[in-house]
């Protein structure tokens, strides 16, 4: 058994979904499962529909409605598959509108119809064409998780549910990526791009061979090309290496993705679905030829630097466990960190708590926020123990003339990452992918 996970940019129209579906097609001995993920746009509409039906607007209904239904026109299926879910939608929407309330459980619930529409149109096209399809949802198959909406995690009884539910399937499940069931039967998310996610949940719980990632690069790339233009894909990725890049900002998988892969030892392939034929990045524990070096370049944009400081710090004790509980009481995660004897700067991805911690630790502790920051990353088996390399990046950025914030290197043997102002991040890249690629 195979899981192929397939984009939004690879089902992004009729004719996406059906080149997609001979890519299918030809791997049918595998008996592959495939997760699929919204239409290209889909999710931020249906996010943006909810924020706006809390202030009384429902005007993205209708273009919501339209694509949906000229797509199953398009693809020659009946309407009525999923009219069903428009009405709810329309309910769920009128239903935020009237309550001007909007927690993230129903955020949630939104997020959710993208792929539930778009699965249902996908698998109605496949089994037309001759392919033994059904639409599944994945929170009625299995993948159960907590509560924390918009970020949620598998429950371990989930493997069980999944194993139980797909394991002996003969057919074509096409399951929905990025939604799960929370407990009290309430749809969960598990965080942006989380279809990735949802594919190797299900193929670590069915022991698939591979679990191949569908997307439209020819698979993981020396730096993002948006930036690069001339980034290479890369052949090979150990799962320490992809792990890093998907962590810190690598696009082309969801930074949850490999956990479930890397427990069952289960090779990841990710490819593209406009060139089938391209072997994409195969990911393993191990790659061949693994020499010590740089091998891409990841940045993690929009960031805070939060400092604080204290002369008690000097030879004191108990501070950092002070510092980062008042973090983990607010639930912030912290990225990157750095001190000195009265210092400790950390950098943190999510603002929206930054000033409610900050303001907890004001009262014994000087506290300093700074946005507008980005940690750029250079990713490399034995990037530690390569002897002038560190020389090499800041040399690079120097001559660039970006300065740097922020070092960090010893807590990982491949990775290096630094912080930057965020508008410095496209020449730092480019200055770093010249010097190494």
């Amino acid at each position: 058994m195979i899981v192929m996970k397939f984009g939004g940019s690879s089902v992004s129209d009729a004719a996406r979904i059906r080149a997609a579906g001979e890519i299918v097609r030809g791997r049918l001995a595998e008996r592959p499962v495939v997760v699929v993920s919204a239409f290209r746009g889909v999710t931020d509409e249906l996010l943006g529909l909810a924020r706006d039906a809390q202030h009384g607007d429902l005007s993205r209904l209708a273009a919501l409605r339209r694509r949906h239904e000229e797509t199953a026109d398009s693809l020659g299926v009946d309407r009525s598959l999923v009219e069903p879910l428009l009405l709810e939608l329309a309910d769920l929407a009128k239903g935020v509108s009237l309550l001007k309330e909007l927690t993230p459980r129903t955020l949630d619930h939104a997020a959710s119809f993208g792929e539930r529409l778009s699965a249902r149109l996908i698998a109605a096209s496949w089994a037309k064409a001759g392919l033994p399809a059904r639409a599944v949802d994945a929170h009625a198959a299995g993948l159960l998780t907590d509560a924390r909406f918009g970020s949620a995690n598998p429950l371990p009884e989930a493997e069980p549910a999944i194993k139980a539910a797909l394991g002996g399937a003969q057919d074509l499940p096409v399951v929905t990526g990025f939604i799960g069931l929370a407990p009290g039967g309430d749809i969960a998310t598990l965080g942006r791009n989380g279809s990735d996610y949802s594919a190797t949940i299900l193929g670590a719980a069915l022991g698939a061979s591979v679990i191949e990632i569908w997307s439209d690069t020819d698979g993981v790339m020396t730096a993002d090309p948006r930036l690069v233009p001339e980034a290479k894909p890369l052949a090979a990725l150990t799962f320490e290496e992809a792990g890093e890049l998907a962590y810190y900002g690598g696009k082309v998988l969801h930074p949850h993705t490999l956990v479930p892969a890397v427990r069952k030892g289960i090779p990841v392939a990710v490819r593209n679905t406009f060139k089938p034929e391209h072997p994409g990045t195969a990911i393993a524990p191990s790659r061949p030829s693994a020499a010590a070096g740089p091998r891409s370049i990841a940045f993690k944009r929009h960031l805070s630097v939060v400092t604080v400081k204290s002369p008690d710090m000097l030879m004191g004790w108990g501070f950092l466990a002070r510092i980062f509980a008042a973090f983990a009481r607010h639930e912030i995660v912290v990225d990157m960190v750095t001190t000195s004897e009265v210092t400790v700067s950390f950098t943190v991805d999510d603002p929206r708590r930054v000033d409610l911690a900050a303001r907890e630790l004001g009262a014994d502790f000087d506290v300093a926020v700074e946005s507008g920051r980005a940690i750029v990353c250079v990713v490399g088996e034995g990037l530690r123990d390569t002897p002038g390399l560190a020389a090499d990046v800041f040399s690079a950025l120097k001559d660039a003339g970006i300065n740097v914030l922020m070092i960090s290197q010893g807590a990982s043997k491949i990775n290096l990452a630094f912080v930057v102002a965020d508008a410095d991040v496209p020449k730092a890249v480019s200055a770093l992918h010249k010097r190494f690629f």
